[in-house]
Protein backbone atom coordinates (compact mmCIF):
# COMPACT_ATOMS: atom_id res chain seq x y z
CA UNK A 1 0.00 0.00 0.00
CA UNK A 2 1.05 3.24 -0.40
CA UNK A 3 2.84 5.27 2.53
CA UNK A 4 0.61 7.85 4.62
CA UNK A 5 3.50 9.97 3.94
CA UNK A 6 3.37 10.07 0.28
CA UNK A 7 -0.93 10.62 0.57
CA UNK A 8 -0.69 13.26 3.26
CA UNK A 9 2.26 15.50 1.75
CA UNK A 10 1.18 14.63 -2.25
CA UNK A 11 -2.37 14.62 -2.34
CA UNK A 12 -2.71 16.75 -5.68
CA UNK A 13 0.35 14.54 -7.45
CA UNK A 14 -1.65 11.16 -6.01
CA UNK A 15 -5.03 11.88 -7.08
CA UNK A 16 -3.62 12.89 -10.61
CA UNK A 17 -1.58 10.02 -11.33
CA UNK A 18 -4.23 7.32 -10.20
CA UNK A 19 -6.61 9.14 -12.48
CA UNK A 20 -3.93 7.19 -15.44
CA UNK A 21 -5.38 3.79 -13.60
CA UNK A 22 -8.83 4.89 -13.86
CA UNK A 23 -9.51 5.20 -10.43
CA UNK A 24 -10.97 7.96 -8.42
CA UNK A 25 -9.38 8.32 -5.79
CA UNK A 26 -10.09 11.25 -4.14
CA UNK A 27 -12.64 10.39 -1.60
CA UNK A 28 -10.74 7.99 -0.30
CA UNK A 29 -7.70 9.71 -0.12
CA UNK A 30 -9.38 12.81 1.60
CA UNK A 31 -10.82 10.11 3.97
CA UNK A 32 -6.95 9.38 5.08
CA UNK A 33 -6.05 12.47 5.54
CA UNK A 34 -8.83 13.74 7.91
CA UNK A 35 -8.25 10.03 9.92
CA UNK A 36 -4.80 11.50 9.92
CA UNK A 37 -5.16 14.49 11.10
CA UNK A 38 -7.86 12.86 13.52
CA UNK A 39 -5.30 10.92 14.84
CA UNK A 40 -2.77 13.50 15.41
CA UNK A 41 -4.48 15.78 17.37
CA UNK A 42 -5.80 13.03 19.50
CA UNK A 43 -1.91 11.71 19.92
CA UNK A 44 -1.14 15.60 20.87
CA UNK A 45 -4.22 16.29 23.06
CA UNK A 46 -3.16 12.92 24.53
CA UNK A 47 0.72 13.34 25.16
CA UNK A 48 -0.66 16.87 26.78
CA UNK A 49 -3.28 14.90 29.84
CA UNK A 50 -0.40 12.16 30.00
CA UNK A 51 2.16 14.48 31.70
CA UNK A 52 -0.39 16.46 33.38
CA UNK A 53 -1.15 12.69 34.88
CA UNK A 54 2.21 12.46 35.56
CA UNK A 55 2.85 15.27 37.24
CA UNK A 56 -0.12 14.93 39.69
CA UNK A 57 0.63 11.46 40.21
CA UNK A 58 3.48 12.32 41.98
CA UNK A 59 2.30 14.97 44.32
CA UNK A 60 -0.12 13.23 46.00
CA UNK A 61 2.46 11.16 47.92
CA UNK A 62 3.73 14.57 49.13
CA UNK A 63 0.54 15.72 49.90
CA UNK A 64 -0.18 12.59 52.39
CA UNK A 65 3.06 13.12 53.63
CA UNK A 66 2.83 16.56 54.23
CA UNK A 67 -1.19 15.61 55.88
CA UNK A 68 -2.65 17.33 53.47
CA UNK A 69 -5.89 14.51 52.81
CA UNK A 70 -8.24 16.62 51.37
CA UNK A 71 -5.83 18.24 48.57
CA UNK A 72 -4.37 14.18 48.23
CA UNK A 73 -7.91 13.01 47.77
CA UNK A 74 -9.18 15.69 45.37
CA UNK A 75 -5.84 14.78 43.33
CA UNK A 76 -6.78 11.55 43.38
CA UNK A 77 -10.20 12.58 41.66
CA UNK A 78 -8.36 14.53 39.17
CA UNK A 79 -6.19 11.49 38.21
CA UNK A 80 -9.12 9.47 37.67
CA UNK A 81 -11.38 12.19 35.79
CA UNK A 82 -7.95 12.49 33.43
CA UNK A 83 -7.53 8.82 33.36
CA UNK A 84 -11.55 8.43 31.53
CA UNK A 85 -10.10 11.11 29.11
CA UNK A 86 -7.04 9.53 28.07
CA UNK A 87 -9.06 6.28 27.39
CA UNK A 88 -11.28 8.47 25.58
CA UNK A 89 -8.91 10.03 23.47
CA UNK A 90 -6.71 6.52 23.04
CA UNK A 91 -10.09 4.80 21.65
CA UNK A 92 -10.40 7.58 19.16
CA UNK A 93 -6.44 7.27 17.94
CA UNK A 94 -6.84 3.46 17.41
CA UNK A 95 -10.08 4.35 15.76
CA UNK A 96 -8.28 6.74 13.31
CA UNK A 97 -5.38 3.98 12.81
CA UNK A 98 -7.55 1.22 11.68
CA UNK A 99 -9.76 3.64 9.57
CA UNK A 100 -5.85 4.90 8.35
CA UNK A 101 -4.85 1.28 7.20
CA UNK A 102 -8.19 -0.14 5.89
CA UNK A 103 -8.32 2.79 3.58
CA UNK A 104 -4.92 2.55 2.37
CA UNK A 105 -5.63 -0.74 1.83
CA UNK A 106 -7.98 0.06 -1.20
CA UNK A 107 -5.86 2.35 -2.89
CA UNK A 108 -3.99 0.96 -6.02
CA UNK A 109 -0.39 1.38 -6.41
CA UNK A 110 0.75 4.23 -8.17
CA UNK A 111 1.84 4.06 -11.64
CA UNK A 112 4.95 5.06 -12.98
CA UNK A 113 5.61 8.16 -15.19
CA UNK A 114 6.17 5.81 -18.11
CA UNK A 115 3.00 4.05 -18.36
CA UNK A 116 0.92 5.07 -21.02
CA UNK A 117 -2.75 6.40 -21.20
CA UNK A 118 -5.16 4.12 -21.74
CA UNK A 119 -8.37 2.00 -20.75
CA UNK A 120 -8.09 -1.30 -22.19
CA UNK A 121 -5.75 -4.29 -23.56
CA UNK A 122 -5.79 -2.32 -27.27
CA UNK A 123 -3.87 0.54 -25.85
CA UNK A 124 -0.94 -1.38 -24.43
CA UNK A 125 2.02 -0.07 -26.09
CA UNK A 126 4.49 -3.12 -28.47
CA UNK A 127 7.64 -2.35 -26.89
CA UNK A 128 9.89 -4.63 -29.09
CA UNK A 129 9.15 -8.11 -31.06
CA UNK A 130 10.96 -10.56 -32.61
CA UNK A 131 11.03 -14.17 -34.23
CA UNK A 132 9.56 -15.52 -37.44
CA UNK A 133 5.87 -16.22 -37.26
CA UNK A 134 5.71 -20.06 -39.23
CA UNK A 135 3.61 -20.52 -42.04
CA UNK A 136 1.69 -23.31 -41.26
CA UNK A 137 0.40 -26.22 -44.26
CA UNK A 138 -2.78 -26.47 -45.14
CA UNK A 139 -4.45 -28.81 -42.32
CA UNK A 140 -2.98 -27.31 -38.97
CA UNK A 141 -4.65 -27.62 -36.15
CA UNK A 142 -5.00 -25.64 -33.06
CA UNK A 143 -3.10 -27.11 -29.68
CA UNK A 144 -6.27 -28.83 -28.07
CA UNK A 145 -6.85 -31.14 -31.63
CA UNK A 146 -3.53 -31.90 -31.36
CA UNK A 147 -3.46 -32.92 -27.89
CA UNK A 148 -6.35 -35.35 -28.72
CA UNK A 149 -4.73 -36.42 -31.71
CA UNK A 150 -1.29 -37.50 -30.02
CA UNK A 151 -2.94 -38.46 -26.52
CA UNK A 152 -1.23 -35.44 -24.97
CA UNK A 153 -3.43 -34.12 -22.82
CA UNK A 154 -6.82 -34.96 -21.93
CA UNK A 155 -9.25 -32.22 -21.13
CA UNK A 156 -12.91 -34.09 -21.18
CA UNK A 157 -10.99 -36.51 -18.36
CA UNK A 158 -10.19 -33.64 -16.29
CA UNK A 159 -13.92 -32.15 -15.97
CA UNK A 160 -14.87 -35.81 -14.94
CA UNK A 161 -11.97 -35.79 -12.10
CA UNK A 162 -12.69 -32.31 -11.34
CA UNK A 163 -14.41 -29.69 -13.66
CA UNK A 164 -13.79 -27.43 -17.01
CA UNK A 165 -10.12 -26.11 -16.33
CA UNK A 166 -8.52 -28.74 -14.51
CA UNK A 167 -6.74 -30.49 -17.86
CA UNK A 168 -5.05 -33.96 -17.46
CA UNK A 169 -1.54 -34.45 -18.72
CA UNK A 170 -0.75 -37.85 -20.61
CA UNK A 171 2.45 -39.47 -21.90
CA UNK A 172 4.65 -37.44 -24.24
CA UNK A 173 2.39 -34.10 -22.85
CA UNK A 174 3.67 -34.95 -18.79
CA UNK A 175 6.78 -34.91 -20.26
CA UNK A 176 6.84 -31.60 -22.87
CA UNK A 177 5.66 -30.24 -19.29
CA UNK A 178 8.41 -31.22 -16.85
CA UNK A 179 10.88 -30.81 -19.58
CA UNK A 180 9.80 -26.61 -19.28
CA UNK A 181 9.44 -26.60 -15.66
CA UNK A 182 13.01 -28.07 -15.39
CA UNK A 183 13.99 -25.81 -18.43
CA UNK A 184 13.19 -22.57 -16.73
CA UNK A 185 14.11 -23.59 -13.75
CA UNK A 186 18.10 -24.45 -14.88
CA UNK A 187 17.70 -20.96 -16.38
CA UNK A 188 17.04 -19.13 -13.70
CA UNK A 189 19.76 -20.95 -11.73
CA UNK A 190 22.18 -20.18 -14.14
CA UNK A 191 20.66 -16.42 -14.24
CA UNK A 192 21.74 -16.23 -10.18
CA UNK A 193 18.60 -17.06 -8.97
CA UNK A 194 17.93 -19.19 -5.94
CA UNK A 195 15.54 -21.65 -5.73
CA UNK A 196 12.38 -21.96 -3.52
CA UNK A 197 9.87 -24.68 -3.26
CA UNK A 198 7.01 -22.91 -1.75
CA UNK A 199 3.69 -24.14 0.23
CA UNK A 200 0.67 -23.81 -2.33
CA UNK A 201 -1.50 -22.29 0.27
CA UNK A 202 -1.10 -19.16 2.05
CA UNK A 203 -2.42 -17.73 5.22
CA UNK A 204 -4.64 -14.51 5.07
CA UNK A 205 -1.50 -12.39 6.28
CA UNK A 206 0.49 -13.45 3.49
CA UNK A 207 -2.90 -12.68 0.71
CA UNK A 208 -2.63 -9.23 2.38
CA UNK A 209 1.05 -8.74 2.08
CA UNK A 210 1.20 -9.37 -1.61
CA UNK A 211 -1.97 -7.30 -2.54
CA UNK A 212 -4.18 -10.66 -3.30
CA UNK A 213 -6.55 -9.69 -0.82
CA UNK A 214 -8.52 -7.57 -0.65
CA UNK A 215 -8.63 -6.56 -4.00
CA UNK A 216 -8.76 -10.18 -5.83
CA UNK A 217 -10.52 -12.33 -3.09
CA UNK A 218 -12.84 -13.32 -6.01
CA UNK A 219 -10.37 -14.95 -7.75
CA UNK A 220 -8.88 -16.91 -5.49
CA UNK A 221 -9.76 -20.42 -3.72
CA UNK A 222 -10.79 -20.25 -0.06
CA UNK A 223 -10.11 -23.08 1.91
CA UNK A 224 -12.60 -21.51 4.62
CA UNK A 225 -12.18 -24.29 7.14
CA UNK A 226 -9.20 -23.72 7.96
CA UNK A 227 -8.31 -19.87 6.51
CA UNK A 228 -6.32 -20.72 3.86
CA UNK A 229 -6.15 -19.84 0.37
CA UNK A 230 -4.82 -21.85 -2.54
CA UNK A 231 -1.91 -20.00 -4.45
CA UNK A 232 -2.46 -17.98 -7.59
CA UNK A 233 1.02 -17.89 -8.47
CA UNK A 234 4.25 -18.58 -6.42
CA UNK A 235 4.93 -14.93 -6.04
CA UNK A 236 2.66 -15.11 -2.91
CA UNK A 237 4.72 -17.25 -0.55
CA UNK A 238 8.31 -16.53 -1.98
CA UNK A 239 7.71 -12.66 -1.53
CA UNK A 240 5.93 -13.10 1.88
CA UNK A 241 9.37 -15.06 3.14
CA UNK A 242 10.59 -11.46 3.21
CA UNK A 243 7.38 -10.33 5.57
CA UNK A 244 8.31 -8.49 8.51
CA UNK A 245 11.95 -8.29 7.65
CA UNK A 246 14.88 -6.62 8.16
CA UNK A 247 17.46 -7.20 5.24
CA UNK A 248 21.07 -5.41 5.46
CA UNK A 249 21.66 -3.48 2.33
CA UNK A 250 24.84 -6.32 1.16
CA UNK A 251 21.64 -8.77 1.07
CA UNK A 252 20.32 -7.01 -1.86
CA UNK A 253 19.52 -8.14 -4.14
CA UNK A 254 17.59 -11.12 -3.35
CA UNK A 255 16.65 -13.02 -6.62
CA UNK A 256 14.33 -16.54 -6.25
CA UNK A 257 12.97 -18.39 -8.74
CA UNK A 258 10.18 -20.90 -7.80
CA UNK A 259 8.40 -23.76 -9.59
CA UNK A 260 4.50 -24.11 -8.23
CA UNK A 261 0.88 -24.90 -9.51
CA UNK A 262 -1.17 -21.92 -9.53
CA UNK A 263 -5.21 -22.06 -8.56
CA UNK A 264 -7.44 -19.03 -10.60
CA UNK A 265 -11.23 -19.05 -10.91
CA UNK A 266 -11.08 -17.15 -13.29
CA UNK A 267 -14.87 -16.63 -13.04
CA UNK A 268 -16.81 -15.36 -15.81
CA UNK A 269 -14.35 -16.63 -18.43
CA UNK A 270 -16.32 -18.39 -21.36
CA UNK A 271 -16.00 -18.56 -25.70
CA UNK A 272 -13.38 -19.76 -28.07
CA UNK A 273 -10.56 -17.73 -26.11
CA UNK A 274 -10.72 -20.17 -22.68
CA UNK A 275 -10.68 -23.11 -24.94
CA UNK A 276 -8.24 -25.58 -24.12
CA UNK A 277 -5.00 -24.41 -22.46
CA UNK A 278 -5.58 -20.38 -22.96
CA UNK A 279 -7.33 -20.46 -19.74
CA UNK A 280 -7.47 -22.29 -16.25
CA UNK A 281 -8.13 -22.88 -12.95
CA UNK A 282 -4.72 -24.90 -12.64
CA UNK A 283 -1.91 -24.74 -13.97
CA UNK A 284 1.89 -24.79 -13.72
CA UNK A 285 4.19 -21.82 -13.77
CA UNK A 286 7.98 -20.58 -12.50
CA UNK A 287 8.15 -17.32 -11.04
CA UNK A 288 11.17 -15.05 -10.49
CA UNK A 289 10.77 -12.44 -7.75
CA UNK A 290 13.51 -10.04 -6.62
CA UNK A 291 14.00 -7.78 -3.76
CA UNK A 292 16.02 -4.62 -4.22
CA UNK A 293 16.88 -1.29 -3.40
CA UNK A 294 14.51 1.52 -4.77
CA UNK A 295 17.52 2.92 -6.78
CA UNK A 296 18.62 -0.41 -8.34
CA UNK A 297 15.00 -1.03 -9.29
CA UNK A 298 14.11 -0.48 -12.15
CA UNK A 299 17.29 -1.45 -13.57
CA UNK A 300 16.70 -4.91 -12.07
CA UNK A 301 13.12 -4.66 -14.22
CA UNK A 302 15.33 -4.20 -17.30
CA UNK A 303 17.06 -7.41 -16.49
CA UNK A 304 14.30 -9.08 -15.42
CA UNK A 305 12.25 -8.35 -19.00
CA UNK A 306 15.74 -9.46 -20.80
CA UNK A 307 16.24 -12.53 -19.34
CA UNK A 308 12.28 -13.51 -20.17
CA UNK A 309 13.03 -12.60 -23.65
CA UNK A 310 16.18 -14.70 -23.57
CA UNK A 311 14.08 -17.63 -22.44
CA UNK A 312 11.20 -17.34 -25.47
CA UNK A 313 14.23 -16.71 -27.87
CA UNK A 314 15.44 -20.28 -26.87
CA UNK A 315 12.01 -21.97 -27.43
CA UNK A 316 12.36 -20.40 -30.59
CA UNK A 317 8.60 -19.15 -30.54
CA UNK A 318 7.81 -15.40 -32.14
CA UNK A 319 7.37 -13.09 -28.96
CA UNK A 320 6.45 -9.39 -28.46
CA UNK A 321 6.68 -6.93 -25.16
CA UNK A 322 3.70 -4.90 -24.39
CA UNK A 323 4.26 -1.93 -22.12
CA UNK A 324 0.71 -2.11 -20.58
CA UNK A 325 -1.41 1.29 -19.77
CA UNK A 326 -3.14 2.70 -17.11
CA UNK A 327 -6.35 0.85 -17.38
CA UNK A 328 -4.72 -2.61 -17.70
CA UNK A 329 -2.15 -2.52 -15.08
CA UNK A 330 -2.42 -4.90 -11.83
CA UNK A 331 -3.73 -3.00 -8.54
CA UNK A 332 -0.36 -3.41 -6.92
CA UNK A 333 1.83 -2.62 -10.16
CA UNK A 334 3.56 0.93 -10.70
CA UNK A 335 5.06 -0.72 -14.04
CA UNK A 336 4.48 -4.20 -15.34
CA UNK A 337 5.88 -5.65 -19.65
CA UNK A 338 3.56 -8.53 -20.73
CA UNK A 339 4.98 -10.78 -23.24
CA UNK A 340 2.64 -12.60 -25.58
CA UNK A 341 3.48 -15.27 -27.93
CA UNK A 342 2.48 -16.02 -31.21
CA UNK A 343 0.01 -19.14 -31.53
CA UNK A 344 -0.37 -19.69 -35.33
CA UNK A 345 -3.05 -22.38 -35.64
CA UNK A 346 -5.20 -19.73 -33.67
CA UNK A 347 -3.92 -16.90 -35.49
CA UNK A 348 -3.69 -14.87 -32.68
CA UNK A 349 -1.40 -13.64 -29.82
CA UNK A 350 -1.16 -15.39 -25.82
CA UNK A 351 -0.10 -13.61 -23.03
CA UNK A 352 2.77 -15.92 -21.57
CA UNK A 353 4.67 -13.39 -18.65
CA UNK A 354 4.08 -10.12 -16.63
CA UNK A 355 7.12 -8.74 -15.49
CA UNK A 356 6.13 -5.82 -12.99
CA UNK A 357 8.01 -3.59 -10.44
CA UNK A 358 5.98 -3.28 -7.37
CA UNK A 359 8.51 -0.07 -5.86
CA UNK A 360 7.43 -0.20 -2.40
CA UNK A 361 3.43 -1.01 -2.31
CA UNK A 362 4.04 -4.58 -1.56
CA UNK A 363 7.03 -3.97 0.76
CA UNK A 364 4.63 -1.29 2.88
CA UNK A 365 2.36 -4.15 3.65
CA UNK A 366 4.78 -6.47 4.37
CA UNK A 367 6.90 -4.33 6.55
CA UNK A 368 10.20 -5.54 4.22
CA UNK A 369 12.83 -3.02 4.75
CA UNK A 370 16.44 -3.03 4.86
CA UNK A 371 19.59 -0.92 6.67
CA UNK A 372 21.20 1.32 4.18
CA UNK A 373 24.65 2.13 4.78
CA UNK A 374 23.68 5.05 7.39
CA UNK A 375 22.06 2.23 8.69
CA UNK A 376 18.68 3.74 8.34
CA UNK A 377 15.41 1.53 7.80
CA UNK A 378 14.26 1.98 4.30
CA UNK A 379 11.78 0.18 2.44
CA UNK A 380 12.80 -2.13 -0.08
CA UNK A 381 10.87 -2.45 -3.62
CA UNK A 382 9.59 -5.71 -4.95
CA UNK A 383 9.74 -7.24 -8.65
CA UNK A 384 8.19 -10.70 -10.06
CA UNK A 385 7.83 -11.92 -13.19
CA UNK A 386 6.82 -15.13 -15.29
CA UNK A 387 9.20 -17.00 -16.35
CA UNK A 388 7.23 -18.67 -17.44
CA UNK A 389 3.89 -19.60 -17.51
CA UNK A 390 3.19 -23.17 -18.72
CA UNK A 391 0.02 -23.63 -20.53
CA UNK A 392 0.14 -21.06 -23.53
CA UNK A 393 3.59 -21.89 -24.23
CA UNK A 394 2.68 -25.69 -24.57
CA UNK A 395 -0.35 -24.15 -26.81
CA UNK A 396 2.07 -22.33 -29.42
CA UNK A 397 5.10 -24.62 -28.96
CA UNK A 398 2.40 -27.52 -30.08
CA UNK A 399 1.06 -25.38 -32.83
CA UNK A 400 4.24 -23.57 -34.04
CA UNK A 401 6.20 -26.71 -34.50
CA UNK A 402 3.50 -29.10 -35.83
CA UNK A 403 4.21 -30.61 -39.30
CA UNK A 404 2.59 -33.38 -41.43
CA UNK A 405 4.25 -35.95 -39.60
CA UNK A 406 4.91 -34.83 -35.97
CA UNK A 407 5.76 -31.75 -33.43
CA UNK A 408 8.78 -30.32 -33.96
CA UNK A 409 10.46 -30.23 -30.32
CA UNK A 410 13.24 -26.84 -30.08
CA UNK A 411 16.25 -27.52 -29.60
CA UNK A 412 17.36 -26.05 -25.93
CA UNK A 413 14.01 -28.85 -24.96
CA UNK A 414 15.29 -32.25 -26.28
CA UNK A 415 17.88 -32.37 -23.21
CA UNK A 416 15.24 -32.29 -21.04
CA UNK A 417 12.34 -34.06 -22.97
CA UNK A 418 14.56 -36.88 -24.28
CA UNK A 419 13.22 -37.12 -27.85
CA UNK A 420 13.25 -34.44 -30.52
CA UNK A 421 9.55 -35.25 -32.09
CA UNK A 422 6.62 -36.07 -30.85
CA UNK A 423 4.40 -38.48 -33.41
CA UNK A 424 7.56 -40.46 -34.44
Amino acid sequence: MLTLKVITDNRTEVIRRLAKKHFDAEQLIDKVIEADKTRRESQQQLDVHLSELNRISKTIGTLMKEGQKAAAEAARLQVSEIKEICKALEATKELSEKEIHETLLLIPNLPHDSVPEGSHAADNVVEKQGGAIPTLHADALPHWDLAKKYDLIDFELGVKIAGSGFPVYKGDGCRLQRALINFFLDSAREAGYVEIQPPYVVNADSGYGTGQLPDKEGQMYHVAQDELYLIPTAEVPVTNIYRDTILNETDLPVKNVAYSACFRREAGSYGKDVRGLNRLHQFDKVEIVRIDKPEDSYRSLQEMVDYVQGLVEKLELPWRILRLCGGDMSFTSALTFDFEVYSSAQKRWLEVSSVSNFETYQANRLKCRYRDANKKMQLCHTLNGSALALPRILAALLENNQTPDGIRIPQALIPYTGFCKIGE
